[in-house]
């Protein structure tokens, strides 16, 4: 089927490695099941659905599906595919996000205001720019450069699909009603599992000089790499993820109560934005519950806790006696899991669309710390800040994540919203201290 008339609503399986350079088919493939993807995560939603923009840190779904859109154009299809024409030339203005080199665009805090093109504009743009690559692809062989930016689209277009559902929740969350967005699939904590008063397992770590960073094969981000040695004190890792029930003991431990476990900066938003409970989290007749993408939920004490902000996984664990692990700390761990751990996670694929409880089966038999990827991104206490000889990207990508290396912190191993092929143990996500609408969840860590 070709591009031309291939059904927008088809969501193909999404290969499990992106990509091997030597077969354009492969590229192909891989590059339309990403889009085809990204359709079928708005399929249900109204125009207003996808044109409400509920903070200034959210997007709407419509601007998503427009902004990933205009990467391909703007970045591949100009350059690269003679003749191309834009679909309209307004939307370079629209839907351009932070890239400077590029030229002007419409503000962040406004995006919102965007009640035209509709959605089924957006579609069509969509449509037109899936033609124009699929042409690109059967009139000539793309270059090493081509190639390189197709794959860095892609990349960037899988780190939209989770924003698109993240700012969902959040524009959900603020309706009363409590919307369901989609039905999401039983997850593992109605099978036996461990209870929300398990104890903590503690992996030991010697320590010592280890290699951190991207490996040359594959696709990396610019902000993996170089590969490089650090010295790591010996410190130990929890087995498992902060749970939900454990939150509920550090909420009625009065954990929000104690100046003396938070930061400064943290402190004051406790008090200024009156933080009492995770972002989603409400009490309905002293039961907690929690704003889900499958509407108003019971809190799954099993399942680790998700939408904290940095300052508040720092508070937990100065109150639990631990603190949070070192990016270098956490990635050394992950890289020495079996290639299991990343197959078998809670990522997108799965259908929760929430964090999940461990199966028994799975809490007998895993070696080393447990749910290190999916579910939750993981806070690190390291800042967010380039590595020994690290260059950016060169062309219009240099500005893709060198310029926001200033304020932000390391989050690691994906969530329950992340493509399963767009992880991997060198991933560097990065926000800042106070946000917490993301899947963000922690795990603790000691010195030895």
């Amino acid at each position: 089927m070709s591009r031309a008339t291939a059904s927008p609503q088809t969501a193909r399986q999404v290969p499990p490695d992106i990509l091997p350079q030597d077969d354009p088919y492969y590229l192909e493939e891989s590059l339309f099941a990403v889009r085809d993807r990204t359709l079928s995560l708005v399929k249900g939603l109204s125009d207003a659905d996808a044109t409400v923009q509920s903070m200034t840190d959210a997007s709407p779904a419509k601007w998503h599906l427009a902004h990933t859109t205009w990467f391909f154009e703007t970045l591949i299809l100009v350059p690269f595919l003679k003749g191309y024409r834009p679909f309209d030339d307004t939307y370079g203005y629209l839907f351009n996000s932070y890239y400077e080199r590029i030229g002007d665009r419409h503000p962040r805090d406004r995006r919102g205001m965007l009640t035209r093109p509709s959605l089924d504009e957006i579609r069509a743009y969509r449509a037109h720019v899936d033609a124009a690559l699929g042409k690109l692809f059967s009139t000539r062989l793309p270059n090493s450069e081509t190639v390189d930016l197709i794959e860095l689209g892609m990349h960037h277009e899988q780190q939209h699909q989770e924003l698109l559902l993240t700012d969902l929740l959040h524009l959900f969350a603020q309706n009363p009603l409590s919307p369901v967005y989609r039905m999401i699939k039983p997850g593992h904590s109605h099978e036996p599992a461990r209870t929300d008063q398990s104890a903590v397992v503690w992996h030991e770590y010697e320590g010592g000089l280890c290699e951190i960073g991207a490996a040359s094969d594959g696709f990396t981000y610019d902000n993996e790499r170089p590969r490089h040695s650090v010295h790591l004190a010996p410190f130990s890792l929890a087995d498992r993820p902060v749970t939900g029930g454990d939150w509920i003991r550090f909420i009625e431990d009065g954990g929000y109560d104690n100046p003396l476990l938070w930061l400064a900066d943290g402190w004051a938003l406790v008090q200024q934005e009156n933080w009492r409970h995770p972002i989603y989290w409400r009490q309905c007749e002293g039961v907690w519950k929690a704003m889900t993408l499958g509407g108003l939920l019971p809190v799954d004490r099993s399942a680790p806790v998700s939408h904290i902000s940095y300052f508040e996984a720092a508070a937990y664990a100065q109150w639990a006696g631990a603190r949070l692990p070192r990016e270098a700390e956490w990635e050394m761990a992950a890289m020495r899991l079996s290639g299991n751990a990343v197959k078998t996670a809670n990522f997108l694929e799965s259908g929760t669309m929430r964090p999940d409880a461990l199966r028994a089966a799975a809490d007998r038999q895993h070696q080393g710390p447990r749910q290190m990827f999916g579910d939750v991104w993981e806070w690190t206490q390291s800042s967010y800040c380039a590595y020994p000889g690290f260059k950016p990207l060169q062309g219009a990508a240099e500005e893709y994540n060198g310029k926001f290396m200033c304020g932000q912190f390391v989050l690691k191993g994906g969530s329950c919203a992340t493509p399963r092929s767009h992880i991997r143990a060198s991933y560097r996500n990065f926000f800042y201290p106070h946000q917490r609408w993301q899947f963000s969840g922690l795990r603790l860590a000691k010195d030895l």
